[in-house]
């Protein structure tokens, strides 16, 4: 029987799914063809330069004074002997050309399974906006893009936060006073709170970007560099269902961490001195008695002997397999996505190159984790804000429990691609060559059916 022409493919998935296997063969061919098989040493010494990289930032975070030294030395020199070994031998531009080409096949691999967005639905304008703002947020973007004055004539209700303020009993003041949307501009973990009251109540939320890093923004398509065009959600909008993630009873819009990052944010230093509060805590916390060790239970699996782990509001993107790493495929997969990571000594960090298959690296896909360890309760970052929470700690996903509210026309949209399977992408790219069967329209559907 015939295979028919799915809409995907005739709208450019087919020729995406093509480019992607004739980029990944180019990938191989371009060493091959400048060095035969001595293409294969080349790339042994590239991976053992990243895997003395790896070493030498493990004793860069791991340990203090001549080895630190050494550790950072290391994690510099060995990618750049690498470089210096492939450019003398002629191999540096063959090798850019093949990291270049296998770039762009990865990224025509997602192009080709992408998936439709999920749909958006116009809405009328709110009538009684509330806008909570932050003024020391992101470096002060809210005076600076004057937020404060636009939200105002575009008719919101705004409120500055001074620092003593309880948000999400201002924004639950806000729902009893009438109001039909909720909205931040400030940081993820602002968000977060006013984002719980909005899904309690179920009341729009809409985010103004005037964080720093803006990461749930990003994932909705919002433009981080201009905050005031989200505004535009306040005269022309549309609705999406995304998930929201709990730790305990604490929501999460991005993601909660475990271990040896949320002992850092846990010191009081850290927010006025990132870096230098960072590397005096890491040596204790990977090495020392201090240093976290955890266990979770996902479903069957078991992993235990964690020493960082993130819990996420929807799986985030593989730096691997995707141009955007740091990004969510969706936010309305209705599963959490765990990494966790335990390095006790050089060979594991060594290892780590090969990523899953390391065994340091733990990545799943649950709609529950529970997070346990040998002590009562445990530091947690909740969207970067500092918490502690008794354990065992249950995290789980509330599918499409918030209904943000996004402006019609952003710069971006999320992300709606899958993971480059090349079984898939073979599939489709050789699939696409087929010719309907006899008698056989596009207007079939999958199994031949005719309506009418």
């Amino acid at each position: 029987m015939g295979r028919h022409p799915s809409g995907a493919e005739r709208s450019g998935s087919v020729p995406r799914a093509r480019l992607a296997l004739l980029a990944l063969l180019g990938s191989v061919l371009v060493p091959l063809l400048a060095a035969g098989l001595r293409s294969v040493l080349w790339a042994l010494v590239g991976i053992a330069g990243l895997a003395l990289a790896a070493v030498g930032v493990w004793w860069t975070l791991a340990r203090t004074g001549t080895s630190r030294v050494l550790g950072l030395v290391l994690s510099v020199t060995a990618p750049l002997t690498v470089l210096c070994l492939y450019g003398a031998s002629g191999m540096l531009g063959p090798a850019v050309l093949s990291l270049a080409l296998w770039v762009l096949a990865v990224a025509s691999a997602r192009l080709a399974l992408a998936r439709p967005g999920a749909a958006a639905e116009r809405v009328a304008a709110p009538r009684a906006a509330w806008i909570v703002m932050n003024p020391r947020s992101g470096g002060g973007k809210v005076a600076r893009f004057g937020l404060v004055e636009k939200a105002r004539a575009a008719g919101a209700r705004v409120v500055l936060l001074d620092g003593r303020q309880n948000v999400a009993a201002l924004a639950r003041q806000a729902v009893a006073e009438g109001a039909d949307l909720l909205a931040v501009a400030g940081g993820d973990g602002t968000q977060a709170l006013v984002a719980e009251v909005a899904a309690r109540h179920d009341v729009p939320f809409a985010v103004i970007p005037a964080g720093t890093r803006n990461h749930f923004a990003l994932d909705l398509g919002l433009d981080r560099d201009d905050p005031a065009t989200a505004l535009q959600v306040l005269t022309d909008g549309v609705e999406l269902r995304v998930d929201l993630g709990f730790a305990a009873d604490r929501v999460f819009v991005n993601n909660a961490s475990f271990g040896t990052y949320a002992s850092v944010v846990a010191d009081p230093a850290y927010r006025d001195a990132k870096l230098h509060t960072t590397l005096r805590a890491l040596p204790g916390l990977l090495t020392g008695e201090a240093a976290p060790v955890l266990r979770i239970r996902a479903g069957p699996t078991r992993v235990g002997a964690l020493q960082a782990l993130l819990v996420s509001n929807n799986p985030y993107l593989r730096a691997v397999d995707s141009a955007h790493p740091g990004r969510r495929e969706r936010l309305d997969s209705g599963q959490l996505g765990v990494l966790g990571v335990r390095v006790a000594n050089a060979a594991q960090a060594a290892r780590l190159v090969r990523g899953d298959r390391s065994g340091s690296v733990t990545r799943l896909r649950a709609d529950e984790v529970v997070v346990d360890a040998d002590s009562a309760d445990i530091p947690v970052g909740i969207d970067g804000e500092h918490v502690v929470l008794p354990t065992p700690v249950v995290c789980r996903t509330a599918p499409g429990a918030l209904r943000v509210h996004v402006p019609r026309h952003r710069p971006g949209r999320p992300l709606t691609g899958a993971s480059a399977d090349w079984r898939r992408v073979t599939r489709l790219a050789m699939g696409g060559l087929s010719r309907p069967r006899r008698g056989a329209t596009v207007a079939d559907g999958p199994a031949g059916d005719r309506s009418g």
